[in-house]
């Protein structure tokens, strides 16, 4: 079955356009006959950690969007406020449409880097493979859709172009990856699964930070507020600032 878009084809050519990116056409006819060699979480050109040796961390958040994930974790948004930890977003474009007045909100705050995580939360393959059940996009077309519909969204409501990229599922492959580098894109993965794709237990939340090491990545999720991720980083922030942490966001330092 063919995977189509319904992103309107002026916004993404101004998108593409602003950004000095190729266009639809062009991304496809380099890419049409390219085979991937690679697929997974860490393929090459995927940043994991930062390389640095002082105590600093990226908290990154996915609002996944879509059937079961369209929720907000209001107490972990207010948390990191609270707390004054600077965080990474990682929002697709379903959430946005689900909340239209907190994405607002989130963007216009400081604190917060709104980044792109895709127009259908799909992973990024020119190959439409599958992984946890969801297919992947299947050309480099559907690549390009899948970024710059998202990026059109965020531009239309923000005024600004997102320039970190994190797939649903957080799986690609090896073309895929160099077509979001061409449209201007760092591919934003994470050396430590902070919760689980929202599964984890406070408890177990808490043992996964123990991973954490200068510049680490550690992605969890703002969308299920029914899950433990709230009360897990209540534990985990209060001791990593004991322990001299600093929270920071992707785009200070790469």
């Amino acid at each position: 079955m063919k995977i189509t878009y319904s992103v309107p084809a002026v916004l993404l050519m101004l998108c593409t356009a602003a950004l000095g990116a190729p266009s639809a056409e062009k991304i496809q006819a380099q890419y049409r006959s390219a085979a991937p060699t690679s697929w997974g979480e860490r393929v090459a050109g995927v940043i994991t950690r930062a390389p640095v040796g002082e105590k600093v961390v990226f908290f990154t958040f996915d609002a996944c969007g879509g059937a079961g994930g369209s929720g907000a974790d209001s107490r972990l948004i207010a948390l990191l406020r609270r707390e004054k930890v600077p965080a990474t977003l990682f929002i697709n474009s379903r959430w946005i449409d689900a909340h239209p007045a907190l994405f607002a909100g989130l963007a216009k705050d400081p604190l917060f880097s709104i980044q792109n995580h895709g127009t259908s939360h799909r992973p990024l393959s020119v190959t439409g493979r599958r992984v946890y059940g969801i297919r992947g996009t299947d050309s480099p077309r559907g690549v390009y859709d899948e970024i710059m519909g998202c990026d059109a969204k965020i531009f239309s409501l923000t005024g600004k172009h997102p320039r970190f990229f994190r797939s649903g599922t957080a799986f690609y492959d090896d073309v895929a990856v160099k077509i979001a580098s061409a449209l201007g894109y760092k591919i934003a993965g994470f050396d430590v699964l902070g919760d689980g794709g929202a599964t984890f237990s406070a408890a177990r939340i808490a043992a996964a930070a123990v991973r954490i090491r200068p510049g680490s990545i550690v992605i969890y999720h703002m969308n299920q507020p029914k899950k433990a991720t709230f009360a897990g980083l209540a534990r985990v922030i209060p001791q990593m600032k004991k322990q001299g942490w600093r929270f920071a966001r992707m785009e200070e330092y790469f």
